[in-house]
């Protein structure tokens, strides 16, 4: 595969959330059918409305396996490229030692290879409902926070990850982001039995991020202890005055009810007054259509290109150009989420467009 000259910079970090479900387990075997991966969603995906881009249609890496080390390669090969630093792999523990989606992550850890950085982030919800595919209502499987040995547990589980000389770090602190802080329900002792468990390990400690949607948790996730915030500005045009505007013009089609906007004005709201502040790291956000998985209950965004991208890339990052170094860091909402129409890989549309738009902003900004 052809890349050109990676973008290196020490001015800004950025993370890619990575999702590990390309490969079959026997679980999503037994709830979605045989050989069922994110792929079967993807495919089957069908336009709700006129305009509607879908199906999505990958391109240079196809509907690969993650179970293929050469595929792994080639992903952090064409993300390196492209100016991204590493890879935030999403992983599932939900509580007494059970796991799903392990594998590709522990024969990147096993191998050594790609040789590139990486950080956890611990996905802790439930699965259920249509964002999981399944009826209202119905749950695959419940996550549990059993205390005090599971946090023992799940910290040696992830220790030889922690010690990988890949592992990214902030104020040289692996870093560990949660997905849903707020169901934790004893973060303070999750935290402090972490912490000591480092420190006796040789580590420096764990660098707790907390992710959040919503940017008036900033401040009540750093009181409860949380070292940074990842913030998401995804739905904050739903608060916004626009609104109402958007409900008219897109939002009932066909006689159906959808939860539908532009991205040229969604894109507006992704990025405030928070991403300045010196602990909290906004999300760079391609596009967004839920639809794959969860039909006209999705939420959508429509018309996004890679000059409105690059545009939000510019806005973002220009809010954080006065951090200190150590803290100049954006997460990327996300490098492969297929289903959920986020995703930064090719398709057969846009092609390496999205990516070539990434590299140009991550450029400039470092001049």
């Amino acid at each position: 595969m052809d890349f050109k000259k990676p973008v290196m910079s020490n001015n800004v970090r950025l993370i890619a959330y990575y999702l590990p479900q390309f490969h079959p387990i026997p679980e999503n075997n037994l709830w979605h059918g045989e050989g069922f991966t994110e792929w079967t969603n993807v495919r089957k995906a069908k336009p709700l409305f006129k305009g509607h881009y879908q199906p999505r249609v990958p391109a240079d890496l196809g509907y690969y396996d993650l179970r293929e080390p050469d595929v792994r390669i080639r992903q952090a090969e064409m993300a390196e490229a492209y100016g991204i630093t590493g890879f935030c792999y999403w992983h599932y523990w939900f509580g007494r030692g059970k796991r799903l989606l392990e594998r590709p992550f522990n024969e990147v850890l096993t191998s050594g290879q790609p040789d590139f950085p990486f950080c956890l982030g611990w996905a802790n919800e439930t699965w259920r409902g249509v964002w999981h595919g399944v009826s209202k209502g119905k749950v695959l499987i419940e996550q549990q926070y059993p205390g005090k040995e599971d946090y023992i547990a799940h910290f040696n589980a992830l220790l030889p990850a922690f010690r990988d000389e890949r592992y990214l770090t902030i104020d040289d602190r692996p870093i560990f982001v949660i997905y849903m802080p707020d169901r934790v329900p004893d973060f303070e002792l999750m935290r402090e039995i972490w912490n000591d468990l480092a420190i006796k390990n040789g580590l420096k400690g764990i660098y707790f991020i907390g992710h959040s949607v919503h940017s008036r948790e900033v401040d009540g996730l750093l009181a409860d202890g949380y070292d940074a915030v990842n913030l998401l500005r995804l739905y904050h045009i739903r608060d916004s005055k626009i609104t109402s505007w958007a409900d008219r013009l897109f939002n009932k089609l066909d006689g159906k009810r959808y939860n539908i906007f532009p991205y040229s004005e969604a894109m507006k709201f992704f990025s405030g007054p928070e991403d300045s502040l010196e602990r909290c790291y906004p999300t760079l956000i391609p596009n967004w259509d839920h639809s794959p998985r969860s039909g006209n209950k999705a939420y959508i965004l429509t018309g996004s290109t890679p000059a409105l991208f690059g545009k939000h890339i510019r806005t973002t990052l220009d809010t954080i150009k006065n951090k200190s170094s150590e803290h100049r860091v954006a997460f990327i909402k996300s490098w492969n989420e297929w289903g959920e129409g986020n995703y930064l890989e090719p398709d057969v549309d846009f092609g390496r467009q999205y990516l070539e738009t990434l590299k140009s902003e991550v450029e400039r900004f470092a001049i």
